[in-house]
């Protein structure tokens, strides 16, 4: 049994003057994303500064407006990395950059020298209050952590003018949850009055679940009671921090704009320390299926997928709500039934308004399709096109052209969203099976040379094909079939091709099995390679046709 009488109940704040309960999320909030900083410095693999960029770039096409892009104080990779933003400009004037930084002189100089060169900055503070780390961390008093807010706070006003842009600063009592309300409230109240922020010009108040230690609606009464009674209420941005420690960051995220919060910081499919920060985009997509502008230009989700996936190395979960690869797949039979049925009724009453059974939205929406079939794998990746290859039609494709033939998919995709697995066998043989234009192999006829020379080349062939619709031929002689092929066509078509590696494999077993072959070939002069494929029930023709699909891949051919 569990021994549960380890741990203790986490008290929970009195407070019956609620009224968050009563209210719906009628608006998004402002988006922060800390994808950079916290869900960076989460990765067992942090992201080079090639990937921050191309990270900080899809945020911005998000639209995201607020971005916090790291610790610059803390390293000379995060420091490096802003300085790569704003000297290759890569900041738009409408989106504003969060450096994170303690409370303490030499970080907070670092951060501005940092963001110098920005139109406006968020310059992020913070100290840890909780009742727990004061005492076994700091060793402070409660005026101690408070005063320390404080310093940090005219840290940054003293260094103002050392900025030519618009600051706005940010304070998070750090371990908020573990903070008593009253004090958490004195401190950021004490903060709000030595700013002094305005209507026009305010400053945010971030209050983090930095580790979420009991349930949403506990976390909702405690915003509540902060927004209620903070100082200068109008000019302060409530925001909110969740962590997902058990499982609520989500619920605790949308209870707390119920309860007042104006500004959600969190992460693209929840990375972050331990469990991970809150998920935006399960955020946005839950008010867009509640008929709210939701503020992001989520309209593909797989184009989310792939950088998140090959940026943070880490796999989206399949049953992730709306970005996973079966929560649009439906294995129950009665299900699939109701699916189709409430998707023909709404095509014959011609409704614009989405009401289909067990799907919230249409997922088409973001980029997704329907499949009433078992799908353990959708398109996104060279895993995914592999494996609808081999599971739905047979072909194991070498890993180096599982890149290739995704990078063909991948173009599909980004038109239309997740590619159906006939749409991908018929691209297969558009590039590769039918690629026999200009030249196409027609006939092959073998010769065994071995009695007959002593050279290494013991095998002969006659290789018939036609030119552009001309009917021509040639002979050439090689170490085997493959080779000898390959030199007649260098001799013919004066081209310097060079067969890098061959894989071969049966298609389906039986007296009338098919064989797959698979080229992978060079062009000596340009650098460029490509995979060719061939099929037949002879090995030996389907590794020719193999040669002939490259060789036209290339454009060398004719």
């Amino acid at each position: 049994m569990l021994n549960y009488k380890r741990y203790q109940r986490v008290p929970v704040d009195a407070y019956p003057e609620r009224t968050w309960p009563d209210k719906e999320i009628q608006k998004a909030p402002i988006w922060c994303s800390v994808d950079l900083r916290d869900g960076n410095q989460a990765l067992i693999d942090p992201m080079v500064v090639s990937e921050k960029v191309e990270f900080f770039n899809y945020l911005v096409k998000l639209g995201f407006k607020e971005i916090e892009v790291g610790f610059p104080a803390a390293s000379q990779i995060e420091y490096d990395f802003l300085r790569q933003l704003v000297d290759r400009k890569l900041v738009p004037d409408d989106v504003k950059v969060q450096v994170l930084a303690q409370c303490r002189e030499e970080q907070i100089i670092r951060s501005f020298e940092a963001i110098q060169g920005t139109k406006s900055a968020i310059v992020h503070i913070y100290n840890s209050t909780s009742t727990l780390q004061r005492d076994v961390v700091f060793h402070a008093s409660r005026e101690e952590v408070k005063e320390l807010a404080l310093s940090g706070t005219r840290m940054v006003m003293d260094h103002l003018k050392d900025y030519d842009g618009e600051v706005t600063l940010e304070y998070s009592p750090e371990s908020f949850t573990g903070t008593e309300l009253d004090y958490a409230l004195e401190v950021c109240n004490a903060v709000i009055d030595l700013w002094n922020p305005t209507k026009e010009h305010p400053m945010i108040i971030n209050l983090p679940s930095t580790v979420e230690m009991t349930t949403p609606n506990a976390f909702a009464d405690r915003i509540e009671f902060m927004s209620r009674n903070m100082h200068k209420r109008e000019a302060v941005i409530l925001s909110v921090h969740p962590h997902n420690d058990r499982g609520t960051g989500v619920a605790a995220a949308e209870l707390s704009l119920l309860a007042g919060a104006d500004r959600i910081e969190g992460t693209l499919f929840g990375n972050g320390e331990r469990t991970g920060n809150v998920d935006i985009v399960n955020l946005a997509y839950n008010m867009f299926s509640q008929g709210i502008d939701c503020g992001l230009a989520l309209d593909n989700v797989n184009e989310g997928i792939e950088l998140y996936e090959r940026c943070c190395k880490i796999p989206i979960h399949p049953r992730h709500p709306y970005a996973g690869k079966l929560v649009f797949t439906a294995f129950s039979g009665s299900h699939q039934d109701a699916i189709n049925k409430g998707v023909h009724a709404m095509q014959e009453r011609n409704s614009q308004i989405w009401q289909v059974p067990y799907l919230t939205i249409d997922p088409a929406d973001i980029g997704r399709e329907y499949e009433p079939i078992v799908r353990i794998n959708s398109q996104s990746g060279k895993g995914g096109v592999a494996f609808v290859m081999e599971t739905y039609f047979g072909f194991k494709l070498p890993k180096p052209m599982q890149r290739e033939f995704a990078d063909v998919i991948q173009k599909i995709s980004e038109g239309q969203g997740e590619v159906s697995p006939e749409t991908v066998m018929e691209k297969f043989r558009e590039e590769y099976l039918k690629k026999n234009e200009p030249i196409h192999f027609r006939k092959l006829k073998v010769d065994d040379l071995s009695e007959e020379t002593e050279s290494e080349f013991d095998t002969g062939v006659h290789v018939s094909y036609t030119d552009h619709g001309v009917e021509k031929s040639f002979d050439a002689v090689g170490n085997g079939p493959v080779d000898a092929v390959q030199r007649g066509m260098r001799e013919t078509f004066g081209i310097r091709i060079k067969v890098l590696d061959y894989e071969e494999h049966a298609l389906q077993s039986g007296a009338n099995s098919q064989a797959a072959a698979y080229i992978h070939l060079l062009n000596e002069d340009s650098g460029e390679v490509t995979y060719g494929v061939g099929v037949s029930s002879n090995i030996t023709r389907a590794s020719v046709r193999a040669i002939f699909s490259a060789v036209n891949r290339l454009k060398l051919g004719g």
